[in-house]
C-alpha cells in the first residue's frame, strides 16, 4: 500500500508541479555531474574507442545518488528530478566524446592544430541546433514520442523498478543480469533486448543486413562467442577471397546506405508537405504538429547554413578554395548536417542503433567525389558527425521522460517536462564544452585520439577514384528500391545500417529473438509486456557491462 502511495507521490505531478532543470538543488548537482560525465566520455573514447550508451548509465547514477540515506539527496527521489539529472548526465558524457573531441580531432591529425578551436566552436553550435531540431521534431508523425527508441525504455524502466518494486522490478534484475551473462558470452544482449520491443520488421532487416555482411566479410558463416570464432560453413566464396579486395562488396554498405538515405530524404519531404486533409486526420496523436515540425526542420537547416559559414571564415576556408566551390561547401556542409541527423535519428529510434560514424563517413565519400580540398573535408566531416549521434543520444532521454510522465496522458505536462529536459541537454553540452577546452590539448598531445577520427583523416588522406564512385552508384539502386518498398518501416535505412556496422552474431541474435517473440506473444497477447520489461533489462544490463568493463580497461589502453 505505501509503495502504491510514493508511486504516485513520485510520478503523478501536473506541469506546475514539474522539477526545473535551474532549480538550485537539481543546477548544482547536475553541473557536477556533467563535469565527471564529460571526464568520463572523454576517458572512454580517446583510450578504448567505446562510448557506451549513456542513457541508461545516466539513470544508474540518478537511482544510486537519490538512494544515498543523507537527508540533502532525499529529493532527487522524485522521478521527474532523477530524468533531469538522467538527461544531464547522458548529454554530457555522449556529447563530450562523440560530438566535441572526436570531430576536432581530424584536423589536428592532418597536421592542422590551429584549426582545433575554431572546429570546437563550430560542432558545439551544430550539437546546440541538434538539440533545439530534435526538441521540435520529437513526437511528430517523423520521430513519435511512442516510437521504440530503446536505450529510453530502458532507462525509463530502471528508474519505474525501484519506485514500483514487486513484478516489475524483478522482471527487469532477471533481464538485466542475462544481459550482462549474455555480453560477456558473446551474445549482443543488447540487440536481443530491443529485437523484443522495437518495430518487428524494422529489427528483421537489421539482423538480415548483418548477417549479409558478416558472410561477406569473413568468408564463412561463423559466430564469435567467448573470444573464439565458431566455424559454421568456411571459404563460401572460394581461397583467396578478401573483402577488402573486392571494390565493389567492400563499398556495397555506403552504396546502399546512400540509395536507402535519399528515398528516406524525400520520404520526409513528402511527409512534410503532403494534404492539409491528411495533416489534420494526425494532428491530436502527437503533441508537435506538422507546421512546427516544418519551421523546426527549415530554421534548423539555415541555422546549419550560418555555422557553416562561419566555420568557413574563422578557419580561414575561404581562402582555400573558388567562390563557387566555397557557395557549394557551405550548401553541402549544411545538408549533411541536418541529413545525417534525420538518417541517424530513423535508425536510432527503430534500433536503438544509430550508424553517425558510417552515415558521416558516407557524407565524407560525397564531398571527396565532388573535389572538395583536404582541409575543407576535414571541418565538413567534422561537423556532420556532431550531429547524428547528439539527436539520437538526446531522443532516448526524452523518450525516457515521455514514459516517467505517463506516455503522453497530460500533454501539458509532457511539453512542461520535455523543456525542462532541453535546458539540462543544453547545459550539459556547455559543460562538455568547458571540459573539452580545457582538456582537449593534454589528451591530444599524448597522441591519444578517438580512432573514428583516425580513419577519417586517413580516408581524407587517401582520397578516392572513378571505381568508388561506381560502386556507390551501382548499390544506391537496391538501396533506394529496399526503402522505398519498406515505406515508412524504414526497412531500407536499418537493413544498410546492418551491413555498415553489423556481424553475423549480431544478425543471428536478432532473427533468434524475433522469432521467439512471434511465438511468445502469438500464444498470449499479454506477453508483449514481459518481453518489453525483460528486454528494456537486457539492453541496460548490456550497456552496464560494456560501461564498466570499458572504464576498467583504461588504464591497459593508450
Amino acid at each position: 500500500m505505501n509503495d502504491n502511495k510514493d508511486l504516485q507521490t513520485e510520478v503523478k505531478i501536473s506541469a506546475s508541479e514539474h522539477p526545473k532543470a535551474f532549480s538550485p538543488h537539481i543546477l548544482i548537482l547536475n553541473l557536477i555531474m556533467c563535469a565527471i560525465g564529460a571526464i568520463i566520455g572523454l576517458e572512454l573514447i580517446v583510450r578504448t574507442g567505446v562510448t557506451p550508451n549513456t542513457s541508461i548509465i545516466g539513470a544508474l547514477f540518478a537511482i544510486i545518488l537519490s538512494r544515498i540515506p543523507i537527508k540533502l539527496l532525499q529529493k532527487y527521489r522524485n522521478v521527474h528530478s532523477q530524468n533531469l539529472i538522467q538527461t544531464a548526465i547522458s548529454g554530457a558524457t555522449f556529447s563530450a566524446a562523440n560530438s566535441l573531441i572526436l570531430p576536432i580531432g581530424i584536423p589536428v591529425l592532418m597536421g592542422h592544430p590551429e584549426l582545433m578551436f575554431p572546429m570546437l566552436i563550430g560542432v558545439f553550435r551544430a550539437t546546440i541546433i541538434d538539440a533545439t531540431i530534435l526538441y521540435k521534431t520529437f513526437d511528430t508523425e517523423m520521430f513519435p514520442a511512442t516510437g521504440a527508441w530503446p536505450p529510453g525504455v530502458a532507462a525509463a524502466e530502471a528508474i519505474l523498478a525501484v519506485v514500483e518494486k514487486g513484478r516489475k522490478a524483478m522482471l527487469l534484475i532477471v533481464g538485466a543480469a542475462g544481459g550482462i551473462i549474455g555480453k560477456w558470452i558473446g551474445i549482443p544482449m543488447d540487440l536481443l533486448g530491443v529485437s523484443w520491443f522495437g518495430d518487428f520488421f524494422a529489427m528483421g532487416a537489421l539482423g538480415a543486413g548483418s548477417i549479409v555482411i558478416g558472410i561477406v566479410k569473413t568468408n564463412a558463416i561463423s559466430l564469435n562467442l567467448f573470444q573464439r570464432d565458431f566455424v559454421i560453413a568456411g571459404n563460401l566464396f572460394g581461397e583467396g577471397y578478401s573483402f577488402d579486395n573486392v571494390a565493389l562488396l567492400k563499398y556495397m554498405p555506403h552504396g546502399i546506405m546512400i540509395g536507402a538515405g535519399i528515398v528516406a530524404l524525400i520520404q520526409v519531404g513528402m511527409m512534410l508537405f503532403k494534404r492539409k486533409g491528411k495533416q489534420a486526420s494526425n494532428a491530436g496523436k502527437f503533441t508537435t504538429s506538422m507546421s512546427q515540425m516544418k519551421q523546426a526542420l527549415g530554421l534548423g537547416y539555415v541555422a546549419y547554413l550560418v555555422v557553416a559559414l562561419l566555420l568557413a571564415v574563422i578557419s580561414g576556408l575561404v581562402t582555400q578554395m573558388s567562390f563557387p566551390q566555397f557557395v557549394l561547401w557551405v550548401i553541402y556542409a549544411a545538408f549533411a548536417a541536418i541529413g545525417s541527423e534525420l538518417i541517424v535519428g530513423i535508425s536510432a529510434m527503430h534500433s536503438g542503433w544509430f550508424p553517425g560514424f558510417a552515415t558521416a563517413l558516407i557524407f565524407l565519400l560525397v564531398g571527396l567525389l565532388l573535389g572538395f580540398p583536404p582541409v575543407p573535408l576535414a571541418l565538413m566531416v567534422g561537423y556532420t558527425s556532431a550531429t547524428g549521434p547528439a539527436f539520437s543520444d538526446m531522443a532516448y532521454d526524452l523518450k525516457c521522460g515521455y514514459i516517467l510522465r505517463g506516455n503522453g496522458a497530460d500533454p501539458e505536462l509532457e511539453k512542461a517536462g520535455r523543456k525542462q529536459q532541453y535546458l539540462s541537454e543544453i547545459l550539459a553540452f556547455t559543460v562538455a564544452f568547458v571540459m573539452v577546452a580545457i582538456l582537449a590539448h593534454k589528451y591530444f598531445d599524448q597522441g591519444l585520439f578517438a580512432p573514428v577520427a583516425q580513419t577519417f583523416a586517413t580516408t581524407i588522406e587517401a582520397g578516392t577514384s572513378a571505381e568508388v564512385a561506381k560502386c556507390l552508384i551501382i548499390w544506391a539502386f537496391p538501396g533506394a528500391l529496399i526503402q522505398f518498398i519498406g515505406g515508412k518501416k524504414q526497412i531500407g535505412i536499418l537493413f544498410a545500417t546492418g551491413l555498415l556496422v553489423g556481424s553475423t552474431v549480431n544478425g543471428v541474435t536478432i532473427i533468434v529473438a524475433l522469432i521467439i517473440r512471434y511465438f511468445i506473444v502469438k500464444a498470449n497477447k499479454n506477453n508483449e509486456q514481459i518481453l518489453t520489461i525483460l528486454g528494456a533489462g537486457a539492453l541496460a544490463g548490456a550497456a552496464l557491462y560494456s560501461f564498466f568493463t570499458a572504464t576498467l580497461a583504461l588504464g591497459k589502453k593508450k
